[in-house]
């Protein structure tokens, strides 16, 4: 394994690559103690910790930014209103022909795609940045007098908040980018990824804290507890690398021509398409967690509405949408199951992967090629998808069975999932950067 890393480390290029990332991770963690101007990040902090509702719309938040939100730093929305962008423009290539034909442009019309989400994070950024800071004026975090759009006097102030929001939700996109482009994975996924981590110590330190209690140090009940966990944690890590890189191969068959001395033969080399069990990734569980909070990001608007029925509904809302509420989970995860096919099948119709084996020659042995082998892969992609729709929905509650606090835990098992994926997917990159260079490879 050392020989591996050592070898790593002596290609120039990999090792400026891993270099440039971490530089890059690393101003993005200085920027995530940055404040914004005219901002109490304490009283905001005991505001949320109030209400388990809040607790469960921030946590998700704070997820995506690493804690920053809690600081109320100047990338406190994280990169969440650009993959809410990204997974907006991914459903529409399926609505509007002209996206999908630039989804199969190639590499021009990626980067026009990626041009179009990033016209499309800047409103939702806006957005999300008037509504959560309407929502913290409501609850008393944040004065009427630093945040009031409708208020001539607090214009400005109003207008530099939302301004400064969503130009860091923008900065952590180019940081993004760059990593991407120059280094090692994909540059959102590890700023996700670099939050979550560095949430971690607080993580355990709040574990250790709530095990030991008040004594003077943890019984053997707290270290059988905090074993269990790690035991637990590890268990979780095996099962979501199983099913991450679980996949069911379909055999395709390629004509092709071979020479032999003075004439050619038509042959056929074979090779398979890669079915992923879970091809929907996190994607389910953060469709699922907007779909719950919706209504309680509207209820926390009108629950002060002097319309005392309205006022009551709502009120009604957030008590059903309470995490701390059994039917809470049920209700999520029956959505991440039902997103998890949804997700699957709209990727699967965009990819047009019978098309495009009919216009290369290839076929799948003993089915005919065009809507026959889209009806056999289509089947065959329904059958795999009920592993991961099943996976996903249990790691979806898993807080709610593991934990006699579940609000706390609402993201810690997708959060898990996050970093599995993002390691596995990095980890590849460095191999397939490896084996180029002539090198054994990372991982063989």
């Amino acid at each position: 394994m050392w020989n591996r890393l050592r070898s790593m480390w002596t290609v120039p290029d990999l090792r400026n690559k891993i270099l440039f990332t971490l530089a890059m991770l690393l101003v993005f963690r200085v920027m995530a103690y940055v404040p914004v101007p005219g901002i109490d990040p304490s009283n905001l902090s005991s505001i949320i910790n109030k209400s388990s509702n809040l607790q469960q719309f921030y946590g998700l938040l704070d997820a995506f930014s690493g804690g920053s939100f809690k600081n109320f730093s100047v990338v406190a929305l994280g990169v969440y209103p650009y993959i809410t962008a990204s997974i907006v423009v991914q459903l529409l290539q399926g609505i509007i022909p002209r996206l999908g034909e630039l989804a199969r442009e190639g590499e021009s019309g990626q980067n026009r795609l990626s041009q179009i989400t990033r016209y499309i994070t800047v409103p939702l950024a806006l957005l999300q940045a008037f509504s959560q800071m309407a929502i913290l004026v409501n609850l008393g975090a944040v004065s009427s007098s630093q945040f009031n759009l409708f208020n001539g006097a607090t214009l400005i102030p109003t207008l530099a908040t939302m301004a400064t929001l969503t130009a860091g939700t923008m900065f952590l996109v180019w940081i993004g980018e760059l990593i991407t482009e120059n280094g090692v994975g994909n540059g959102i996924s590890l700023i996700i990824f670099a939050n979550i981590v560095a949430s971690l110590p607080q993580t355990i330190g709040s574990t250790l804290v709530s095990t030991s209690g008040t004594g003077a140090g943890i019984d053997n009940g707290g270290l059988l507890t905090i074993g269990f966990t790690i035991a637990l944690a590890l268990a979780m890590v095996y099962v979501m690398v199983v099913v991450y890189l679980a996949q069911r191969r379909v055999s395709v068959r390629y004509p092709t021509k071979r020479s032999f001395f003075s004439g050619q033969r038509s042959g056929e080399d074979t090779t398979y398409i890669p079915l992923q069990v879970n091809s929907a990734g996190m994607i389910p569980l953060i469709f699922a967690s907007s779909i719950l909070l919706l209504p309680v990001v509207i209820a926390n608007f009108v629950a002060y509405s002097s319309n005392k029925a309205v006022a009551n509904f709502f009120s009604e809302v957030r008590i059903w949408l309470d995490s701390s509420n059994w039917y809470y989970w049920v209700i999520y995860g029956g959505l991440v199951f039902l997103f998890t096919y949804f997700y699957a099948i709209v990727i699967w119709q965009q990819q047009n992967t019978a098309e495009n084996l009919q216009k290369q020659g290839a076929f799948i042995p003993g089915i005919r090629p065009g809507p026959s082998t889209e009806e056999h892969l289509y089947n065959i992609l329904k059958r795999i998808t009920l592993g991961g729709a099943i996976f996903l929905g249990i790691v979806a509650i898993a807080p709610a069975l593991l934990s006699s606090n579940p609000s706390n835990q609402v993201i810690q098992a997708a959060s898990l999932l996050i970093v599995v994926g993002v390691v596995l997917d990095t980890v590849k990159q460095i191999e397939a950067q490896m084996v180029m260079r002539n090198y054994s490879g990372f991982l063989s």
